[in-house]
């Protein structure tokens, strides 16, 4: 058992229940002294790919490829995680053999979300450096076998800000950064406040507050259950993240609502509008609005009319950084 303190004990053992019971995610277990703890983690990944029908070859040449990507050596986090990214959302790209064909490997079943094999593990303990230090994620969340998120706990007299400066600490490069090239969520959270989220190298004013209408009281476990049910997690993943000219973004429950119901006018073949107040992102909006049209509606066009050449200039300027 970990040494956590008993009140963020408490806490803890609250959030991993409702993982488990709530959200019917895989408890992995408390791997404090687990040997080679990864972000890459084959034991659950290799059975959910075979299952997905791939022969061993392409098994193996696609891990080859994510865990090289997934390497930080002589590349920065940003650009590790970029690599990452583009192989869990656009699918691995192997040749089986010499002179064939190329076929796409997909590590996580997008159109299908519940066909993944959902997982959390506990303080998972990450070494770094030469002396045998380590440093351990409160909650780590596994999607086949790859760390997606990451959860720092607190206890409620301890302000979120101080998970937020932890997950800040852990992702330098000789702490363990290694470690978060696979990240998309990074999380702080406590039982008063409740979540905060960002992603890699999101500085701590950036962290964002979810925000829904919901009957439960507990502010962790309300955020927990919107933001990490299994359909909502990938659906953010797959559809609202940004890599924007060398800061990563995810995407404010505005934009999100913002997105799906315009999303659900298209499909009915209705116009509509969306309504933002200054600095809310909507170019961003535009930019994820623009790119599920592209890949959801045949032969698309988008048509961008601005009132003055300064917007003019920043959104076209936004739409060629991502």
């Amino acid at each position: 058992m970990s040494d956590v303190g008993q009140i963020e004990r408490i806490t803890q053992n609250k959030v991993i229940q409702f993982f488990e019971l709530g959200l019917k995610y895989d408890y992995l277990g408390d791997w404090k002294d687990r040997e080679n703890n990864s972000n890459i983690e084959t034991k659950y990944l290799i059975p959910f790919l075979k299952k997905q029908g791939y022969s061993d070859t392409l098994i193996q040449k696609a891990i080859d490829k994510i865990v090289k990507a997934s390497d930080c050596l002589g590349k920065s986090l940003y650009y590790a995680n970029k690599e990452v990214y583009s192989l869990l959302r656009y699918g691995v790209k192997v040749r089986p053999n010499v002179g064939e064909n190329k076929e796409t490997v997909w590590l996580i079943d997008w159109k299908n979300p519940l066909n993944n094999h959902f997982a959390i593990a506990e303080e998972v303990s990450v070494y770094y450096g030469n002396e045998g230090r380590s440093k351990r994620p409160d909650i780590v969340i596994y999607i086949n076998g790859i760390a997606l998120g990451v959860l720092e706990l607190k206890k409620a007299t301890n302000s979120v800000a101080q998970g937020i400066r932890q997950n800040l600490l852990n992702q330098e490069k000789d702490v363990i950064g290694h470690f978060f090239t696979t990240m998309q969520f990074v999380i702080a959270g406590n039982d008063t406040e409740g979540l905060r989220y960002g992603t890699i190298e999101t500085s701590e004013k950036y962290y964002l507050q979810w925000k829904e209408n919901s009957n439960e009281e507990n502010k962790l476990i309300k955020h927990l259950s919107q933001i990490c049910s299994k359909e909502r997690f990938l659906e953010i993943i797959h559809d609202f993240v940004v890599f924007d000219k060398g800061v990563k973004k995810l995407c404010r429950h505005n934009q999100y609502f913002g997105i799906k119901a315009a999303q659900e006018r298209v499909r009915k073949r209705e116009g509509g509008i969306i309504w933002h107040t200054q600095g809310s992102g909507k170019s961003l909006t535009m930019v994820w609005l623009t790119k599920w049209l592209r890949e959801n509606v045949d032969d698309a066009r988008v048509l961008l009319i601005t009132d003055r050449e300064e917007l003019d200039d920043q959104i076209e300027k936004v739409f060629k950084g991502v």
